[in-house]
């Protein structure tokens, strides 16, 4: 169904004949100066390599080993059939330069995964180019501010208004677009302080930006009158999908009243994430916004598949080619295995959480409502011990830490979002350890972790004084 075509043997013929071009050529190009006469390779073997390479996977925690419970980050089983995909030749080989007629397969599947984001968010159309959530969420802030230079409204409309308990990246996505940023707080339940955001709108306001649930892993049930404030204003109402695993396949930002939403597809559909790989950030937008987006889209005429370049008011180019193909394949692989199921992969996403946030609310504080979503912020503050020194000692029983210190209204914060494809059995096994650590002396728990590769380090002197090249330099140099 989504083979690609191939070349006809004429068209490679013209490639396998002629003396046009040979490696000696290249070679006599090269200056004599800048010839390497040998190379400083070491004479192993290769068993030695397989186990020296081997040895240094087996020190490295991933989520083949165990959960990775870091908050807002949802660090899901990556399923190996997504791999699979990725890897099948017709996909892995072409080049992105490669005759639109001839890359129909990779073309359609990128047309029905924008389909199926648009479906998904309640919005009308969508680009796969952003290469990251971060990449889309500036993606998407461009596209408010090529809105509002439209309207000639730009000079006045410089302020983005986004909550306390924002991701990090939403200001820093606002400010590089060049909105000024306005905080506004949130109230006893962990939920928008609405009168707080009456007033903070005003003529200056281009847009408020929201994750839903938010960081504290709640749904704000008040989203639809945010949404009657903001697009009262005129300004518009921009969802920031890092947390889309809670809601999908159940509610959709568009019934929410957002008017545009960026995607993590290495999150919310299980795609490597994390250690500097690929990531994937789309964005969709309500059709009102729809010649705004980054040129090109995949569109379809019937049944021929192609790149349109004819957006009026298009942001322009913001990757390279197609973007990350090989996340958006993967992406679309597991929508395609899960298919009606995916509902199901966020209720039991959201029962884990509630499941670890009561047991774990007997020996740490749950802050704000108690009720909670795909994802839990715990308080270390009334066990009198440290979020990191906790952190740390739970590295010792083979787990790796949850995302500590974060969000920054919650004091000694643990965030900890555990996702569907966690086992109870895995839950309780941190739960236990969680206690333990609670129990052990605190000297035990200041020295952890003591069984990883790397013991504790000294952070704040690793912070001071950056080691930036390696190997690092000697004191004579």
């Amino acid at each position: 169904m989504y083979r690609q075509a191939y070349y006809d043997e004429d068209f490679l013929n013209q490639f396998n004949t002629g003396n046009d071009f040979y490696m000696d050529d290249v070679e006599d190009s090269y200056p004599e100066s800048i010839r390497r006469k040998s190379l400083k390779l070491p004479d192993v073997r290769s068993v030695d390599v397989s186990r020296h390479f081997t040895r240094l996977s087996e020190m490295n925690y991933s989520v083949d080993l165990g959960m990775y419970p870091l908050g807002s980050c949802t660090m899901k089983f990556n399923p190996k059939y997504a791999n699979y995909a990725a890897s099948l030749p017709d996909f892995r080989d072409i080049h992105p330069m490669e005759s639109q007629l001839k890359t129909q397969g990779t073309l359609e599947v990128m047309y029905n995964m924008q389909q199926f984001l648009v479906k998904i968010s309640g919005m009308d159309y969508a680009t796969l180019q952003p290469s990251a959530g971060a990449h889309g969420e500036l993606t998407g802030i461009l596209i408010v501010r090529k809105y509002f230079e439209t309207r000639g409204e730009i000079d006045k409309r410089n302020e983005i208004i986004i909550p306390d308990s924002a991701h990090g990246t939403n200001p820093a996505s606002a400010v590089m677009a060049g909105f000024k940023v306005v905080e506004v707080p949130s109230n006893e339940n962990g939920l928008v302080d609405l009168e707080a955001l009456k007033a903070a709108v005003n003529e200056n306001t281009a847009a408020f930006m929201i994750t839903n649930p938010n960081t504290l892993g709640i749904f704000d049930d008040q989203i639809s009158e945010i949404a009657t404030i903001i697009h009262n204003n005129g300004s518009l109402l921009y969802y920031d999908g890092a947390n889309f695993n809670a809601i999908l396949g159940i509610t959709t930002p568009g019934k929410m009243g957002f008017d545009i939403v960026h995607f993590n597809l290495h999150k919310t559909f299980a795609t490597p994430h994390g250690g500097g790989g690929p990531g994937a950030g789309p964005v969709a937008v309500k059709s009102f916004l729809m010649d705004f987006l980054p040129v090109p889209i995949v569109v379809n005429d019937k049944g021929t598949y192609s790149l349109f370049y004819g957006l009026k008011n298009t942001i322009g180019k913001v990757s390279s080619y197609n973007g990350s193909f090989g996340v958006v394949l993967r992406a679309f692989s597991y929508v395609l295995k899960n298919g009606n199921n995916l509902s199901a992969n966020a209720k039991r996403a959201v029962m884990n959480s509630n499941y670890m946030a009561k047991k774990l609310s007997k020996y740490y504080k749950i802050p704000y409502k108690q009720l909670k979503k795909h994802e839990f912020v715990l308080s270390t503050e009334n066990t009198g011990r440290k979020a990191l020194d906790i952190s740390k000692f739970i590295l010792d029983y083979g787990i790796h830490s949850p995302t500590t210190y974060f969000p920054l209204i919650v004091k000694e914060a643990m965030m900890i979002e555990p996702t569907e494809s966690v086992t109870k059995k895995d839950m309780d096994y941190y739960i236990d350890v969680m206690e333990k650590a609670l129990s052990d002396p605190e000297e035990e728990l200041k020295q952890s972790p003591v069984n990883t590769s790397v013991h504790r380090i000294d952070e704040i002197g690793a912070a001071r004084n950056l080691i930036l090249k390696w190997p690092a330099p000697t004191e004579n140099h």
